[in-house]
């Protein structure tokens, strides 16, 4: 998974209707387990976005601030319009979102305040 460094430049300038084309949804997530079958540490999801989308799967690298127990609850964002990728055995359905820390270790984002299941990024 590459995400933007600080030290990076900015990408090329795409138009809205590229960025609108990216469907991020806001999901609760139901369970979560160690994936120790991942070539990096990663973390099975299941997250729930709601009766339009339904559930789906996630493998995550998030294990530098995040345990299984600590993230059943939590509201996480996700692109739910990418095609299933095969990561070992697992199949990941969702991309969850975060940013690196100073560490590079990925930091979760989600909303603030509680929204529902499935709501849209706008």
């Amino acid at each position: 998974m590459n995400f933007l460094m600080l030290t990076e430049p900015l990408r090329p300038p795409v138009t809205f209707a590229d960025f609108d084309a990216v469907d991020i949804r806001i999901g609760t997530v139901l369970k979560a387990e160690p994936f120790p079958e991942a070539r990096k540490p990663a973390i099975k999801l299941v997250i729930d976005f709601g009766a339009e989308i339904g559930t789906r799967k996630s493998s995550a690298q998030i294990t530098a601030h995040y345990t299984p127990a600590t993230l059943v609850g939590r509201q996480v964002a996700a692109v739910v319009n990418f095609p299933p990728r095969q990561i070992g055995p697992f199949i990941s359905e969702v991309l969850t979102l975060g940013f690196l820390d100073g560490a590079g270790q990925v930091v979760l984002i989600g909303p603030d305040q509680p929204v529902p299941n499935g709501a849209k990024l706008m």
